[in-house]
């Protein structure tokens, strides 16, 4: 089987509704096709959720404060809000550890021979030694402590922050954190310059899950073009986030809508709902070429209320050559 292949059959699962009948069989499905009638009331919805804004006081305060949102949040929830992301290393085995131990069959589920092919391809000098990864938005390491869990390399460096000093605090503390292997810091990413413990071009992967959503949309920009700046050449990101008309868009009420498509939550913590060609834009404007750009429609279900829930989520891949 050709690597192309492979990759084409990990993405997002494999689970299709083929029977309308079935849809509560299971608790979720992928690649949910939408028809028109559902993609109108989708618009329609976020129509009427956003044609009354905040005030240009309250978007300030909003953003002034959103570090202060944040803490607030993990003081709320601590490490109760980690969830051990099961598709990290399917959707993106980049990630996957290049030598690991006790690891768990989906760690490896098709994606093994991939990975096996590209670290051959690539090289022991360029990739398969050293490895450093720095994940934006790290909070308190639902990301990071999965390739620490399973990974046997010793000369790994896994960079995480937050703009949250509570995640980081939680994340340090946690019996999993390896400063050998690990250093977490504060950062806010919307700032001109950053104070990161590592050099220009020195990064081999930059991780961007849910985290970019939360920043203003005038600040995105800035955000991706320092992201380029620290990646090597031959660097990848890899990106995930809420898609348009996601249901926790559609769930907004009025008077939540900061700016077109950008909502606060009633934690007064942010976000934002992307469509593909906003991703592409962003990236290939601050140098990136694409690599992936996929749109992940799943029908989730909760079978005990009979209630069937529409998610939108955005995967991309984006290289410095």
């Amino acid at each position: 089987m050709e690597i192309k292949e492979l990759e084409e059959k990990s993405q997002f699962g494999n689970r299709f509704l083929t029977n309308p009948n079935d849809v509560f069989q299971h608790n979720s499905w992928d690649h949910v096709t939408w028809d028109s009638d559902q993609e109108e009331s989708a618009k329609q919805r976020v129509f009427e959720n956003s044609n009354v804004t905040l005030s240009q006081a309250q978007i300030d305060k909003y953003e002034m404060d959103a570090y202060k949102f944040w803490d607030e949040f993990y003081d709320v929830h601590q490490n109760r809000f980690f969830k051990d992301r099961h598709w990290l290393f399917t959707e993106f085995p980049e990630l996957a550890p290049i030598n690991t131990k006790n690891a768990p069959e989906r760690v490896y589920p098709d994606n093994a021979e991939i990975i096996n092919k590209k670290h051959e391809n690539i090289g022991v000098g360029e990739y398969m030694t050293g490895r450093k990864i720095f994940e934006i938005g790290s909070g308190v390491g639902n990301t990071i402590f999965p390739i620490l869990r399973y990974s046997i390399e010793t000369d790994i460096m896994l960079y995480a922050s937050d703009f949250s000093a509570n995640a980081i605090k939680i994340l340090k503390e946690s019996p999993e954190y390896d400063e050998k292997r690990c250093q977490a810091f504060i950062l806010d990413a919307t700032l001109n310059d950053w104070n990161v413990p590592f050099d220009e071009n020195s990064l081999d992967i930059v991780v961007l899950i849910f985290v970019l959503s939360a920043i203003d949309p005038n600040k995105m920009g800035h955000v991706i073009k320092q992201c380029f700046k620290y990646l090597k050449h031959g660097g990848l990101l890899l990106f995930r986030d809420y898609g348009r008309y996601d249901l926790a868009q559609l769930r907004f009420k009025q008077g939540k809508c900061l700016k077109d498509n950008f909502y606060v939550r009633g934690d007064g913590t942010r976000v934002y709902f992307f469509t593909q060609n906003e991703i592409r834009e962003l990236f290939k404007s601050a140098g990136f070429e694409e690599e992936q750009n996929l749109v992940d429609r799943r029908l989730q279900v909760n079978r005990g209320k009979m209630l069937k829930m529409y998610r939108v989520w955005l995967q991309a891949k984006y290289r410095k050559n």
